[in-house]
């Protein structure tokens, strides 16, 4: 009982500093939107600058431009991260959410000279999920291949049933990682792309962990990078 209450208390309390990190967020958007709107109307100022200084200006204008919106997705993906907290898991086909998500990637894929192969059981058992968080996940994964395959390559996505879990695999052909790297990966702000947020691994691990999964990664320099995350079977109890 005293860990049933003391793991309560933990949640409500994770969840009204969410809140609180929401609310905090919402405001410097509020404050974002109002540079960024001033920052437009000195740009649209200096559209046919005439002198070098003018130039100067509006370079540095539209510098400050890209600044404020950088800071506008950063300030979106910790709401996005904040606010995984309590997930609605309903029985849903994870093959359906995978074949979804690969058509929606599909055009990103092509553009990079990135093939994609997907191996799903016929059977595949419908597993409990929150859809829309699930997509976000596998959303984030794929987009994380695509950034480690900067000349093309091949994605692989494959599924097998596990005693107690469905196993979902992300397989790339990109640049692989270090192990020093690999440790920190799913660390939130952690990002070895320039201008990276630094919260899509984060909020994936989050939203499996929410679904009483667990997600794991094993990669070397060179040899590409394989996911895998593992969601309880039907008979296993979700957390």
């Amino acid at each position: 009982m005293a860990e049933g209450a003391e793991r309560r208390s933990g949640d409500k309390s994770y969840a009204e500093l969410a809140e609180l990190a929401g609310g905090f967020i919402h405001e410097i958007k509020n404050h974002l939107s109002t540079l960024g709107l001033n920052f437009q109307l000195l740009a649209e100022d200096f559209a046919e600058p005439q002198t070098q200084r003018e130039r100067r200006a509006l370079e540095r204008v539209l510098r400050l431009q890209n600044e404020v919106q950088r800071l506008v997705n950063v300030s979106n993906d910790f709401l996005r991260f904040a606010r995984i907290v309590d997930v609605k898991l309903q029985p849903d086909s994870l093959a359906g959410v995978v074949e979804e998500m690969v058509d929606f990637f599909a055009p990103t894929a092509r553009q990079a000279n990135i093939e994609i192969k997907v191996y799903l059981p016929a059977d595949l058992p419908a597993v409990a999920m929150d859809r829309d968080m699930l997509k976000q996940a596998l959303l984030n994964l794929m987009l994380n291949a695509e950034q480690a395959m900067p000349e093309g390559g091949q994605l692989t996505i494959q599924a097998m049933e596990e005693p107690g879990h469905i196993a979902l695999s992300l397989i790339d052909t990109g640049k692989g990682m270090t192990p020093d790297i690999l440790s920190k990966i799913f660390r939130p702000f952690f990002s070895t792309k320039p201008g990276g947020s630094g919260l899509g691994l984060a909020t994936t691990r989050k939203i499996i962990l929410a679904h009483g999964g667990s997600i794991d990664v094993q990669s070397e320099p060179g040899r590409g990078t394989k996911f895998t995350i593992r969601l309880p079977a039907p008979e296993a109890k979700v957390a």
